[in-house]
């Protein structure tokens, strides 16, 4: 049985990798999440996270919301085009339940410009 986790490869880890996202890159967001992204040589999706204390001074609430996003990437990884995604809580997710911050980020998947088609049918499949 293999593992659940996130592969090293999945992640963003590089200062620089951060950096070039921050300058460059296509922006997407919603009421708790900020998400930037960037077309990558990778042929596979990547995901990076930036919860800062202003979310929350909790980390139990920080390392939550973390859990969240990792969970909701690893549903839709596989359906993803080569993008690197660095995601950014907003203040507001501290006190959002899991459940409506799950379907909040489901609906950022799909805003993704790459995955949207000319029917208008994203290629995501929750």
């Amino acid at each position: 049985m293999g593992t659940a986790g996130l592969p090293r490869e999945a992640r963003i880890r590089r200062a620089g990798d951060f950096a070039v996202l921050r300058q460059a890159s296509g922006r997407l967001g919603g009421r708790c999440f900020s998400v930037r992204y960037r077309q990558n040589e990778l042929g596979h999706a990547r995901l990076g996270l930036a919860i800062s204390k202003r979310v929350s001074k909790r980390a139990v609430e920080r390392n939550r919301i973390k859990r969240l996003l990792r969970e909701s990437f690893r549903r839709v990884r596989s359906q993803l085009p080569p993008l690197d995604l660095v995601v950014m809580a907003r203040e507001q997710a501290a006190g959002v339940p899991g459940a409506d911050l799950l379907a909040e980020l489901d609906a950022l998947w799909r805003k993704l410009p790459p995955l949207k088609r000319e029917g208008g049918t994203s290629t995501i499949a929750c």
